[in-house]
């Protein structure tokens, strides 16, 4: 599925312009969808139309345009319908218009300041939470008032009638900021999207207070039931926390051509993983197939006291696809791997006193087995120490096939980046939020804020694929960027990511080029983790489920391709 950032979506919509369908047209067509989805809804819920509130909260802008086309046709169906104006006054030419059409039906409810009021409140060096705190209630045996006084009083009736509004409705509808909105809500509107209500609750496009390219929100974001997004996914939308406020998440046709995102033709792409995008994987497996077909994939992983990660990583190549797994390691990890893993077959190399690998007895045996595979995944449990260190540094400065660089592997690099600026072959890197901050010298919540553009940047800088994990989990590589949606919390235990970089490295190692190699494996390994939770629940599910339901995810796959 195609997603788009919001700047995108805003030059979509200007091409369908010129293409001769009007922003007028996409309001109508919005505001439409809208009203036909809070119909379904009423329905779902057997409420007659004249049994049922429909409350929109808008904005002063398009998005608010949106609900007032959707409102005025609601009240002709029957609906109780109310728009509580938030903000300002509607200001944009469209928005204006379709307002001015509400028929008298439709209460209107003022709910935000005027410029006045606002210069008056300012002036009095009020603050929003002095005047809610405010009891007024001896104001109004009062004949004559202060100015002060007569701010508190008209802030507190503004309050009420919103807060009547709002606990009335059945259905609720933000549509206050949609794709426009950056940096943080103002206290009156947190409190009124905290408003307790048990109405089914509806947001436009996105829900107000979230960023639509980065998937960041302001605290007091609205929190829906749904969202309803207009015309095309939006990046964002794809990453917590905004993704876990949008709800249920529907993709309305608003009548753009299809012709209109060939102007993002010479942009970076993005979509969404789904079954469509990884078409191509598996490969067909012809009756006279052997194993070299599927390529042999080196683990070089593990340590004494880290046995499991390199015993996942092996498993993972070998239960999606890979021909032959060759796994280089220390004796004591393959001894455990080999009894997990049989079908692997195995590189004895030497240790230091702490069980892990040294470089100089290695190298010769390492340089063979890189001439005779087809992708090498390096990292997991392998420990950073100078002899690691210099293993990643030979292995990427040399090798001639797909490296998929995980976990201490990545952790060796963040100690000299040159490893990664002197690589010979392509790179798939796979860290999680702080595996990528130590690459990056930052801590993991300026990552987690920026997971796209830190994703994209880091790929672009050093030509590289970037696999940053976690929930949403985003791929990028020079031109491409795609965010998942399989997987779950379930996964979320020590030993998921050395399956995942297995899964990549046979991926690779059956020919598919390092973008796609990593989009099919975060696919699967997220589609086997859900397999696993529907059998084991997330809290007992453990990454050897993953494993085992990574057949029932190539069943999956394969009906949903087939259909």
């Amino acid at each position: 599925m195609k997603i788009v950032t919001t700047k995108q979506m805003n030059r979509v919509e200007d091409q369908a312009e010129n293409l001769g369908v009007s922003k007028k047209d996409l309001m109508q067509k919005a505001g439409k969808a809208l009203a036909e989805r809070i119909m379904e809804i009423s329905c779902r819920e057997r409420s007659k139309p004249e049994h049922t509130n429909v409350v929109f909260m808008a904005g002063s802008g398009n998005n608010g345009g949106d609900c007032f086309v959707a409102a005025h046709r609601l009240v002709y169906r029957g609906y109780n319908v109310t728009v509580v104006n938030l903000v300002n006054a509607p200001s944009t030419k469209l928005a204006i218009e379709y307002f001015e059409l509400l028929p008298d039906r439709v209460k209107i409810v003022t709910g935000y300041r005027s410029e006045n009021i606002e210069a008056a409140i300012e002036a009095a060096e009020l603050d929003y939470m002095t005047i809610q705190d405010k009891d007024i209630t001896p104001l109004k045996s009062k004949k004559e008032l202060s100015a002060v006084e007569k701010i508190l009083l008209r802030e507190k009736q503004r309050m009420t009638d919103i807060r009547s509004a709002i606990v009335s409705a059945d259905i609720l509808i933000d549509g206050v900021f949609g794709t426009g909105f950056h940096g943080q809500l103002e206290k009156d509107l947190m409190a009124i999207f905290a408003i307790g209500t048990s109405a089914y609750k509806i947001a436009v496009d996105i829900p107000s207070g979230g960023d639509g390219s980065k998937g960041t929100v302001s605290p007091g974001c609205f929190k829906a039931d749904e969202t309803l997004c207009l015309g095309c996914l939006k990046l964002g939308m794809t990453q917590y926390p905004l993704k876990k406020l949008c709800g249920k998440i529907t993709v309305a046709d608003i009548g753009i051509p299809s012709q209109a995102y060939d102007i993002l033709d010479s942009e970076r792409g993005c979509h969404r993983l789904d079954r469509n995008s990884i078409a191509f994987f598996p490969p067909k497996r012809e009756r006279d197939a052997h194993k070299g077909i599927f390529g042999t994939v080196l683990v070089i992983s593990g340590s004494s006291s880290m046995r499991g990660a390199a015993a996942f990583a092996a498993l993972g190549a070998l239960k999606s696809g890979a021909g032959r797994v060759k796994v280089a390691s220390v004796e004591k990890c393959i001894d455990t791997v080999s009894v997990l893993a049989p079908e692997a077959t195995y590189i004895e190399l030497e240790c230091d006193d702490y069980g892990y690998m040294l470089f100089d007895s290695s190298k010769k045996l390492l340089l063979e087995a890189m001439k005779n595979s087809d992708s090498i995944v390096i990292g997991s449990g392998m420990g950073v120490t100078n002899d690691t260190t210099e293993i990643v540094r030979f292995v990427v400065e040399n090798a001639e096939v797909p490296v998929i660089i995980d976990a201490d592997a990545i952790n060796c690099i963040a100690q000299d980046i040159e490893i990664l600026v002197n690589k010979k072959s392509e790179v798939i890197l796979t860290p999680h939020p702080g595996e990528m901050a130590r690459l990056l010298n930052c801590d993991a919540d300026t990552i987690n804020n920026n997971r796209i553009m830190v994703a994209e940047k880091y790929a672009e800088k050093y030509d590289v694929t970037v696999v940053l994990k976690g929930a949403g989990t985003i791929i990028a590589d020079r031109f491409n960027t795609a965010a998942n949606h399989t997987g779950n919390a379930g996964m979320s235990k020590g030993g998921s990511g050395d399956i995942l970089s297995g899964i990549i490295g046979s991926a690779a190692a059956q020919g598919f080029s390092p973008y796609d190699s990593a989009c099919a494996g975060v696919y699967m390994h997220g589609l086997a983790g859900d397999a696993a939770a529907e059998k084991f629940g997330q809290e007992a599910m453990l990454p050897r489920d993953v494993i085992d339901c990574l057949s029932d995810a190539f069943r999956i796959l394969k009906e949903k391709q087939s259909q």
